[in-house]
């Protein structure tokens, strides 16, 4: 196993494949090709220009379900093309591998909407045909929406979605792992013989939830199993993050450090220290100078909508928001003693925010890192320094953000010897930890057959 590489900062850029993702409103602006999610030529730019910046990978969201709480419908959401409509970013990645050679391809799929018997091959052929570029963020789901579509009554509870989870990841280990010995594959021309049947296996997996004979139907990629992303932030979600995730998304306004918790945790199922990656969020507004930065950011805040916003909001807590007219003041609301997710809102709200819209406006203007290149490679350095690993770089504008941050801040960061200034050889979990395949401590470890 090669030696561990040093620290150095990870980036992804951070995209959905569709109309709006996190900065709602913004695909208004004229520069903003994400209005063209459904072609593939904004994609295709969008992965050159990481690769000229040499990030790490892009890095896909995606949702299962319409974000239908606020106002009691999905309206609001296809109105203002919140997230929906959204397609399959998974189908994005062969086409943005072709016009790049090192960049690593992340996307989110859950647990819930392939079984993991399909979804195992899905990501090994993604791997072969990528050279070992593929990492898959692991989610249990949020949106009952997503589940009644789904084919479920409704969603499970919290903890149980975890409880699943586990064996969902119990069975693509066992066929990552432990179906294929590595030297099964002879691709013997002489002989006629292309793979070993003796050194292919079934899994015989019987769980609660899954009944997969096996053996995996596609030989091993050059990562086995993908790099693992999670972004768990319950006691049950940091677990688990810390058990499976090789990379662990993080908030990184607040005050704590999550990764103390994580790593303890992780320390506790048996892994060691190193083991995951801290990937922090961040909004990038950048100029040449602070005042060009603070100009564009004026021109996105002309467009934030507000009713997105709120839908949005309303969908990831379960709470409808519809009821509260967004021009009433918040003395108003604060003398009618909101409780709960309204309250927590309306006290984080700065000093002169006026109306609950500005509070939501301030809400989303607030993700922004605004300012010069300097300042930007500053707060980053800061926060690297801190012990956050790395950000997904938030497209508000695709691809006009990563170009920005390209063109302005990656040149400061290499300087200060923070970033690579040239990729690494071998597939993404190498470039990323310094082996292809993962570690022994790793839970996947144990479903490897020993080697002859």
């Amino acid at each position: 196993m090669t030696a561990t590489p040093p620290r150095r900062l990870l980036l992804c850029a951070f995209t959905m494949n569709c109309v709006s993702h996190i900065q709602q409103g913004v695909w208004r602006r004229p520069e903003a090709r994400q209005v063209e999610y459904t072609s593939l030529d904004p994609w295709m730019e969008l992965a050159r220009e990481c690769e000229r910046g040499l990030f790490d990978a892009v890095f896909f969201a995606d949702v299962m379900g319409v974000y239908d709480t606020y106002g009691g419908s999905g309206a609001t959401s296809i109105r203002t093309g919140m997230q929906t409509p959204v397609n399959d970013p998974m189908l994005m990645i062969p086409a943005m591998s072709t016009v790049t050679e090192n960049l690593g391809f992340a996307f989110t799929s859950s647990i819930y909407q392939a079984h993991p018997f399909t979804f195992a091959r899905q990501i090994t052929t993604l791997d072969h045909i990528t050279n070992g570029r593929i990492a898959w963020n692991v989610v249990t789901g949020y949106l009952e929406n997503a589940a009644r579509s789904l084919g479920y009554p409704q969603l499970p509870a919290h903890d149980e979605r975890y409880v699943r989870a586990e064996e969902y990841l119990e069975v693509v280990y066992k066929l990552w792992e432990g179906s294929w010995d590595e030297d099964a594959v002879l691709a013997d021309r002489a002989s006629g013989i292309y793979a070993d049947p003796d050194k292919v296996h079934p899994i015989n997996h019987a769980g609660a939830h899954y009944t997969v004979d096996g053996p995996h139907l596609a030989q091993p990629s050059p990562q086995r199993t993908p790099v693992l992303f999670q972004a768990g932030s319950s006691n049950r979600g940091r677990d688990f993050a810390a058990k499976h995730a090789e990379a662990a998304f993080i908030p990184t306004a607040r005050g704590d450090r999550p990764m103390d918790d994580l790593n303890e945790r992780a320390e506790t199922f048996g892994r060691a220290v190193g083991d995951l990656r801290f990937v922090g969020g961040l909004s990038p507004i950048v100029g040449g100078t602070e005042e060009e930065a603070k100009a564009k950011e004026a021109d996105y805040l002309e467009v934030l909508s507000v009713e997105a916003g709120l839908a949005h909001i309303s969908g990831n807590v379960g709470v409808d928001l519809s009821d509260i007219d967004p021009d009433r003041p918040l003395e108003e609301l604060r003398t009618e003693g909101v409780q709960g997710l309204v309250k927590a809102l309306i006290d984080s709200a700065p000093a002169g925010t006026r109306t609950f819209a500005d509070l939501i406006r301030s809400n989303l203007a607030g993700q922004f890192l605004t300012g010069s290149d300097e300042q930007v490679a500053d707060a980053i350095q800061k926060r690297f320094e801190q012990g956050v690993d790395g950000f997904n770089i938030i497209t508000s504008v695709l691809p006009g953000t990563i170009s920005d941050f390209v063109d302005g801040v990656v040149p400061i960061l290499q300087e200060r010897g923070l970033m690579q200034t040239e990729y690494s050889p071998g597939p993404l979990r190498q470039k990323l930890f310094g082996h292809a395949r993962l570690p022994d401590t790793h839970p996947a470890a144990r479903h490897r057959r020993p080697t002859s």
